[in-house]
Formats: C-alpha cells, structure tokens, sequence
C-alpha cells in the first residue's frame, strides 16, 4: 500500500511524524488527510486517535475499546457488554459513593476481595483484602489518593488461581500465550515485575482455551493490540474450572515474556506489514503451533 503515515518511531512508512507528549498540530493533521493508512504508538494521546478516525482511511492499532472503555471501570463495562466470563467487579466513583452503598463498611461480597484503582498496570493500585481490618485501611489510602484528584475504584471478587495468571498478547493477527507464576496465591496481581517467573508449557489445554477466547472477544470488539490477563479458578466447588476469566485487558504491556523489545518490534513490524497487505479479515492466531 502506498501513502503510509506512521507515528510509531519503530514502523518504517512512507512518511514518519512524531506526537509524542504533545496533540496533534496542523502539519499532523494534514498528513492524516493526505494517507492511505496510519499507523499510531501505543502511547498515542486520545486526541491522536480522534484526529485519525475523523481524518485517516486505515488505522492501526485499533484503539475504540481503550477510549471508549478507559481503565479498569471502564474495562468492566465491556466484558459485561460482551460477555465474557469475568470476575464479579462492583463499580465505584469514590470512596463517598463506596460508603453510602455499604454503610456498615464491609465488603459487597465477602472476603477476600481485591480493591483495584481505576489506573495502573503489573500491580499498581492493587489492594488485597482479607480482613475487616484491611478494608479499613484500603479505603483510608484511597481517601488520601482521592485528595490528588485521582478517584474511582472496582471491588473484584477474589479468584483463587494457584498463583497463576495467563498472559495472552495480541500484536494484530498474532497471538502469543504464557503463564506468570507469583510466589504464593495472594488476593493480588501476578507480575514479572514484582517476582513472578514464566511457564510457557503447563496445561495447554488451557492455553487453547485461552487463547480461542481472546481471539473472539477481538473480534467482537476489534482490539488488535492489547495484552489480557485471564485466570483460570482452582477452588474446588467451580463445575467448570477450564473456563477462561478475562481480568484485564492491558494496552502498555511488559516484553519480557515476548523475549524483550527487540523481538516485540519485529513481531510488531510483522503484524502491522500483515494487516497493510490483508486489513482485518485475517483471522487471528497463535505464533507457534500449541500441541
């Protein structure tokens, strides 16, 4: 395809422009106008994209869900409207809305429960609570957060997991799948970053599962670079404990399960090549074959 305008510094098109940390000017927006296709960072601002759906032909990555469906509220308002299994997760505006609907300051669901900021990746604004007393306090901390501005909270009803979470991640028609294994099954978030290690080979059985999931919830929706976090539940009284739980879906994602940046930007690069010759109507999956 001719006339391709990228605003990655990675992806090589016909012509280059940079946005980043600033909206788009005029010179920006002519360029638009003028391509066949555009190519956007991951780290594109709101108005970035706005200006390429209003202007632009072709655009990748496809990022309607992440503004229509900001942070993890909005990310429980489109699994909800999709669908898909997902853990139970109650919606709240501040801690004012939290208490007047739970006057007695307990939980909506029993304990443990995860208390999850609206922002934040790899376990950031993530609260575990197993006790009346950690419910207390996490809701003390999000008074002292919400005194900067920031507000709005999920409760999420605790899966338990083994410790595991499974990776899945989208770079347009490729998929890619890995558990992350934390030290102890905590009400938390599994995280490389926070000593968690990668399993590329257990259950794959479940990584199949996963994985067909994923590949429809695109579809549906059009995500077509994200990383999902899917659980899998292990408590014992769960009929059917193969079934895929989207938890989040993370459109900044850590490489290292990908084998870092270098191997990230050449699978990027190939998926953006891919869907400048086919569009969208390739189907989606898997990079290597999964037995």
């Amino acid at each position: 395809m001719a006339n391709v305008l990228s605003f990655h510094p990675i992806f090589q098109g016909d012509h280059n422009r940079l946005c980043a940390g600033r909206d788009p000017d005029n010179e920006d927006l002519a360029a638009i106008k003028r391509a066949e296709a555009v190519i956007l960072p991951q780290g594109c601002r709101a108005s970035l994209y706005q200006a390429a759906i209003r202007y632009g032909n072709r655009i990748f990555p496809n990022y309607d869900a992440r503004f229509a469906y900001p942070g993890k509220i909005g990310q429980s308002r489109l699994f909800e409207k999709a669908g898909v299994p997902h853990p139970v997760s109650l919606r709240y505006a501040d801690t004012v809305d939290f208490i007047r609907r739970h006057p007695e300051g307990d939980s909506p669901f029993g304990l443990p429960a995860v208390i999850k900021l609206d922002w934040g990746g790899e376990g950031d604004g993530v609260f575990p609570v197993s006790h009346d007393r950690d419910l207390a306090d996490v809701l003390k901390r999000l008074q002292a957060i919400e005194t900067t501005g920031q507000r709005g909270f999920i409760v999420q009803q605790w899966i338990p997991t083994g410790g595991r979470a499974l990776r899945v991640v989208v770079t347009g028609h490729l998929l890619e799948a890995y558990w992350r294994i934390a030290p102890t099954d905590e009400a938390g978030t599994v995280s490389l970053a926070r000593g968690g290690h990668i399993d590329r080979s257990s259950d794959r059985h479940l990584i199949r599962a996963a994985e067909s999931a994923v590949a429809a919830f695109c579809r549906q929706t059009a995500v077509n670079l994200a990383g999902f976090d899917i659980l899998f539940s292990t408590d014992p009284s769960v009929a059917d404990k193969d079934t895929p739980l989207f938890l989040e879906i993370n459109y900044f994602f850590g490489r290292r399960g990908l084998g870092g940046s270098e191997a990230y930007y050449r699978r990027l690069i190939r998926a953006i090549g891919h869907w400048l010759r086919n569009g969208d109507t390739q189907a989606i999956k898997p990079e290597r074959q999964i037995k």
